[in-house]
């Protein structure tokens, strides 16, 4: 995954680093994107000016490389943006007001407005129907004929985000797309891993979550604690 200046919601990648069967490598400035079965191009707080600094790394021809090679390619939020053919800020809500080119891997392009789209979703991932859920929160509207190969379904009819013609570019607004067993189990196998372990992240999380309140309740003075901020103590 290229590590972009402004990357946003970075967590997206929590499942796939707990994930025994992925290799989940991170790309800094200065380094070359390695041979990968996935890319993915992550959220931005500033897509245009993320974009800018994927061209100056020269990692714009090295995606082209990876899907020449058959890779695949995943763009989450501000990456399904980078992936279409432009991007608009005419409002300068990002930096400067004014236009970028995209990758053009997809048929799309995105205005920003000032308004944010903030809500919790649910729906069907179009690759093997996989259910999942999880959040939009971007101040994008993106229009084209692409998104009528939409990457997920959601519950209340709406359609997101957008796949190309063959199949290898997939772009979603959703964040926490890898938290959901079943659609993260069908994005690795379209990433091409065969026998694919499914993995329970919320009950991983949960198990760190208690592990980590056993520890504070061993090693700290709760009671005190509590006392200092005025609260009884059971």
């Amino acid at each position: 995954m290229p590590v972009l200046p402004r990357i946003s919601n970075h967590t997206d990648f929590d499942p796939l680093r707990l994930h025994p069967q992925v290799e989940l490598s991170f790309v800094g400035p200065g380094q070359a994107l390695p041979s990968a079965d996935l890319i993915v191009l992550p959220g931005s707080k500033s897509v245009r000016a993320d974009l800018a600094a994927l061209r100056e790394r020269g990692w714009d021809e090295a995606i082209l490389r990876h899907l020449r090679y058959g890779g695949r390619l995943l763009g989450i939020c501000g990456g399904l943006q980078m992936l279409g053919e432009r991007l608009h800020d005419p409002l300068g809500l990002e930096g400067a007001a004014g236009s970028s080119a995209g990758l053009g891997l997809l048929a799309l392009e995105t205005t920003l407005e000032a308004d944010k789209q903030l809500r919790n979703v649910q729906g069907r991932l179009s690759l093997e129907d996989a259910p999942l859920s999880g959040y939009e929160i971007h101040a994008g509207i993106t229009r084209g004929e692409a998104l009528a190969r939409p990457a997920v379904v959601l519950d209340d009819g709406r359609a997101d985000g957008a796949r190309s013609v063959d199949g290898n570019v997939m772009g979603t607004y959703l964040h926490g797309l890898f938290e959901s067993t079943a659609a993260c189990s069908a994005l690795l196998r379209w990433a091409g891993l065969r026998e694919v372990q499914a993995v329970d992240y919320q009950a991983l999380r949960e198990r760190d979550i208690e592990r980590l309140a056993d520890l504070v309740e061993r090693h700290l003075d709760t009671g005190r604690l509590l006392a200092l901020c005025g609260e009884p103590h059971a």
